[in-house]
């Protein structure tokens, strides 16, 4: 089976059973590791919240996984991971507080649409806390629909 390099976007603004922010992403990335080998991990930071602002700040980062899932396969694995960490997606407000975000931001140069998965993600060229994680790791990555690269992305929400 291939292996397909996917980006992924990390974030939590709840404690856990586990403890705080922090502690949070530092075992989703553990967890995300049985899922494919993890090749880079950002720097994590300290960003307000998007949408719906009355809530904590939000811990962000982002993470390489090189894998032999499906695209498909793989978010729901990520979803998955979001459950077992105590995330409810079916009774949250949306863009809410969470203990656990696991966002498929791109995976290689696929790009497809379905009920389950939009690749790439609908949303990651206008959130500098996507963003500025993904380019300390993997600047040179590039977005298929738009052509460019995750530096160029963060370059023009910044100008």
């Amino acid at each position: 089976m291939d292996v397909t390099l996917a980006a992924i976007a990390l974030g939590s603004n709840l404690d856990s059973a586990l403890g705080g922010r922090e502690v949070n992403l530092r075992e989703a990335v553990r967890r995300v590791g049985a899922l494919g080998e993890v090749r880079a991990v950002s720097s994590f930071y300290d960003t307000e919240p998007v949408g719906y602002r009355e809530q904590p700040r939000f811990l962000n980062g982002a993470l390489l996984l090189a894998t032999e899932l499906a695209p498909e396969a793989l978010m729901r694995e990520l979803l998955r991971v979001e459950h077992a960490m105590g995330r409810d997606r079916t009774s949250a407000v949306p863009k809410g507080p969470r203990v656990i975000d696991l966002d498929l931001l791109l995976y290689g140069d696929v790009v497809m649409r379905t009920d389950e998965l939009t690749l790439p993600h609908p949303a990651m060229h206008e959130r500098e806390f996507v963003l500025r994680p993904l380019a300390e790791i993997a600047a040179e990555m590039r977005h298929p629909v738009l052509r460019m690269t995750v530096r160029e992305m963060l370059e023009k929400l910044e100008a």
